[in-house]
């Protein structure tokens, strides 16, 4: 199931005033016209606007993500339905013994990261027969 498209529920005056920026408080004044929910005012987030119970922790791709911390959390994720994350706390070295189990098991990494090493051996390579 797909998502419905979000609203963008931003700060009452946002507009207004660059230090308050794009990011959600809940509107408190007791004068406050965005709080009582006054017609031609931005929307206040509520129950109604959560998305479809199917789609929830769904990636856009359509695959359910799975968050892994070692290889060994490899085992049993079904590539045509699963996505992997790698957890932020995984190493270098940890990260690329996932990155290498996933890729000979099929599975999608959503968030593989600059492969730096290939990357700086490429440069050196195009360095080195550049004198």
């Amino acid at each position: 199931m797909k998502k419905k498209r979000l609203t963008k529920f931003r700060r009452q005056e946002w507009f207004r005033f660059k230090k308050l920026g794009e990011k959600w408080r809940k509107p408190r004044g007791s004068d406050s016209k965005m709080r009582v929910g006054k017609s031609g005012k931005p929307p206040t987030v509520s129950i109604g606007y959560r998305s479809p119970k199917a789609a929830r922790g769904v990636h856009p791709s359509g695959l359910a993500e799975i968050l892994v911390n070692n290889p060994r959390d490899l085992e049993g994720i079904d590539a045509r339905k699963q996505a992997i994350r790698i957890a932020s706390g995984v190493g270098k070295r940890k990260r690329e013994q996932i990155i290498a189990k996933a890729r000979g098991l099929n599975l999608r990494v959503l968030n593989v990261g600059v492969e730096k090493r290939e990357i700086e051996v490429v440069k050196e390579e195009a360095s080195g027969s550049n004198p």
